[in-house]
This record gives structure tokens, C-alpha cells and sequence, in this order.
């Protein structure tokens, strides 16, 4: 039961993910000549999956979420790469995320707006606006995407499918977090050798603080070996309701719907 919950949270979590392309990028230093300008091997893509956000109705809120990721470099240092951005939902249980890159921590290389979803329970549509080119494409939200909810009552620790390692599920007990009652947990896979390419043990730690009043997370910060360490925490918020423009397409914005046609009536 834990495992299938997981994975279909997965699948809602990608909805809400942000590409971040690895490898040169627009702000690396760029050679003159066009020899060193081409197509080099390595690089690829990678995801970060931000804080779940469940559609509900009556627990309005606005905040400001603030990312960190920082990974290992081979010099034994490590690079950050942040970023802050706006999350609201209202009564109905509509979200507006905003979507910003992320930018190298200390830089002077500002972080930029790059999406606008909007997801409306009730309609049951969702608009991925492109900033860029001011277009939002409406999309149908899934039944899951619609229903989906995180209860960490609900994992328990134990063994993983066919023996390949263990998960602990640790209950810290409750606090106060940005003026909100909030539950803390510390969630710990751990892969036996050779089950993910490791040749020792490989163990990944999610450490949160949940909102039952929400259901959402205040704080979570996960630790990996495959993708170094990534915390997100609500620097700002508000439980009045926000203002219902929000929740519609931006003015200006071209809107393509890619919802499947009605059938027609015999």
C-alpha cells in the first residue's frame, strides 16, 4: 500500500516539476570561434520535484517558498544553486505556482520566471503557461491530480519489495513552524548493495515538517547520493484567502487547449 501510494504521488509530483538542464548553459563563458562551440559529449537533465501541493478546498493560503540545492563538486566543495517563488491556494482548492530558474547561489546571475500553473479541482483543468512565449497550454487534470492527498500517518517502516533494502519512517513529534502547528518526520530508504549500481549501501533521508491544517509541507529537505541535497522552506505565509485573479490566465496570454473534444450527442 505505501509503495503504490508513492508511486502515484510520484506521477502528480512531475506535473509540478522544474527541468533544470545541466552542462554549459547560457551562462558559461563562451568561446569565439565556432570549433569550440559544438556539440560536446556528456551533460543531460535532471528534475527537481518541488513541495506537494494537494487541491483541497477550505484551507486557503499564499507563501513564498525558498529552494536550495547544492551538490558535491570533485574538489570536495559544493555548488548551490537557489531560488524563491509564490504559491497560493484558495477555498475552492484552486493553485497558482509560479515557476522560477534557479540561479548560483552568491551570483549575480538573477533568477527568472520561466511558468505559471494554475490548477482548478472543480473545472478540473490545469494552465502551464509559458512566460517566455505567453502561451498556456490547458491540459485535463487526472482523477489522482485531482484527489491526490499526503498523510504520513499513513507510511510504516519495513522491509522494501523483494528484499532490496529498508525503509524507516520516524515520527519527531509536534512544533510550530511560521506560526502554524506542524508534525515532523525523518523518512529513511536505504538500498542494499548493488541494487541501484551502489557498491556499498545506499541510504536517501527526507526530513519534513507537515500541516495537517494544509496538507502540505512547511519545511522538507531531502538528502541523496544521487542528487546531493535539496531543502525547501516557506519563508512567508498567509491563511486569508487570496485574490481570485490569480487563478485565471494571465492577461495577454494565447490559450491552447489540448483537452479532448466532447463526443457528440445521438
Amino acid at each position: 500500500m505505501r509503495l503504490d501510494f508513492l508511486r502515484e504521488l510520484k506521477k502528480w509530483l512531475v506535473v509540478f516539476a522544474v527541468a533544470i538542464v545541466l552542462g554549459g548553459g547560457d551562462h558559461a563563458a563562451r568561446a569565439q570561434d565556432d570549433a569550440s562551440t559544438a556539440a560536446t559529449d556528456g551533460g543531460g537533465q535532471e528534475i527537481l520535484q518541488s513541495i506537494f501541493v494537494p487541491l483541497i478546498p477550505h484551507a486557503p493560503f499564499s507563501l513564498t517558498l525558498a529552494t536550495e540545492w547544492t551538490r558535491p563538486m570533485n574538489n570536495g566543495g559544493t555548488y548551490t544553486v537557489v531560488n524563491s517563488r509564490p504559491i497560493k491556494r484558495d477555498s475552492v482548492g484552486r493553485i497558482y505556482e509560479e515557476r522560477w530558474l534557479l540561479s548560483p547561489k552568491g551570483s549575480n546571475i538573477p533568477s527568472q520566471m520561466s511558468w505559471i500553473q494554475i490548477g482548478d479541482p472543480v473545472a478540473r483543468t490545469l494552465y502551464q503557461c509559458n512566460v517566455r512565449q505567453k502561451v498556456c497550454e490547458l491540459l485535463t487534470l487526472s482523477s489522482f491530480a485531482v484527489n491526490g492527498r499526503f498523510d504520513p500517518t499513513r507510511l510504516k517502516s519495513g522491509p522494501l519489495k523483494d528484499n532490496k533494502g529498508t525503509f524507516t519512517h520516524e515520527d519527531l513529534g509536534g512544533a510550530y513552524f511560521a506560526g502554524l502547528p506542524v508534525h515532523e518526520y525523518r523518512d529513511t530508504t536505504t538500498l542494499n548493495s548493488g541494487v541501484m549500481g551502489n557498491d556499498l549501501p545506499m541510504s536517501t533521508v527526507r526530513q519534513y515538517r507537515f500541516s495537517a491544517e494544509l496538507g502540505i509541507n512547511l519545511t522538507s529537505v531531502l538528502d541523496t547520493p544521487q542528487l546531493g541535497k535539496q531543502s525547501f522552506t516557506v519563508t512567508e505565509i498567509s491563511t486569508t484567502e487570496p485574490d481570485a485573479s490569480f487563478f485565471q490566465p494571465p492577461q495577454g496570454y494565447k490559450v491552447v487547449d489540448h483537452r479532448k473534444a466532447a463526443a457528440p450527442a445521438n
